[in-house]
Order: structure tokens, then C-alpha cells, then sequence
């Protein structure tokens, strides 16, 4: 079972030096932190779907707030950035589906798949736009 520590430390490298992103960026670990607390307390599959359709949308209205500040800036590298957020849109519900149609879910499997995620983009895709950000100082 799920323990109930963090699945995801705030760091500073998560910062990519825009203040209304980094505090989102703060906010959405940090419910992300407070539903793998409620996995590890073992709550029911109709609660997971809610939970996490919740998630998804703030990570959505998140990541069009991010979009909106690389279009602005002309970041070069926005096409694939966008991709990589759709593309965790597009597994979280997956997640949604896959729990409503076995009416169960794994808690480890389900928490691991939102660490890599969220470990993977900050260090690569987040990293990249922070540089960006920064190297015209």
C-alpha cells in the first residue's frame, strides 16, 4: 500500500522563474502530495475518479497559463513542451477510465505514474524553459 509521505518534494530546480507558474507549480504538487495521502488511506475507486478529474483540470487550466507565457515569449521549444502536457492530460484520463471501468485501482502503480511524470517534465521540459527564461540575464 501507498505510504503517506510526499510523492513529490518541492525543489527549487521545479522553478522556472515566473512567479504565477511556480506558484502553480507549488499548488499542483501539493495536491498531488494530498491524493497520494488519501491512496495511502485507501479510498474507494469512485472517489479516485473524482479526485483525479479534479487534478486534471486544475493541471489543465495550469498548463494554459504556462502555454500562454511561452507563446508570448516565443519560446522555440513550445511545440514539443505543449506535447508533453497533453500527452499527461490525455494519461490522466486514461487513469479516470481505466478505474470507473474496473471499479478498483492499484495505489503504487497509480502514484508512480504521476512521479515519473511530473520528475520527468520538471527536468526536462520545465529545465529546458527555465534556461530559455534565464539566458538572455
Amino acid at each position: 500500500m501507498v505510504q503517506q509521505t510526499k510523492l513529490i518534494e518541492w525543489r527549487d530546480e521545479f522553478s522556472i522563474g515566473l512567479p504565477e507558474v511556480d506558484r502553480d507549480h507549488r499548488e499542483l504538487i501539493a495536491s498531488i502530495n494530498q491524493f497520494h495521502a488519501a491512496l495511502g488511506r485507501g479510498i474507494d475507486a469512485g472517489q479516485v475518479g473524482g479526485v483525479l478529474g479534479g487534478i486534471q483540470s486544475d493541471i489543465a487550466a495550469h498548463f494554459a497559463l504556462e502555454e500562454k507565457n511561452m507563446t508570448a515569449r516565443g519560446y522555440d521549444q513550445f511545440a514539443a513542451h505543449k506535447l508533453d502536457h497533453e500527452r499527461l492530460l490525455d494519461d490522466i484520463l486514461d487513469i479516470i477510465d481505466e478505474v470507473h471501468a474496473c471499479g478498483r485501482y492499484e495505489p503504487d502503480a497509480l502514484a508512480t505514474r504521476l512521479s515519473e511524470w511530473f520528475a520527468t517534465h520538471f527536468r526536462t521540459h520545465d529545465a529546458r524553459l527555465h534556461h530559455w527564461l534565464h539566458s538572455g540575464d
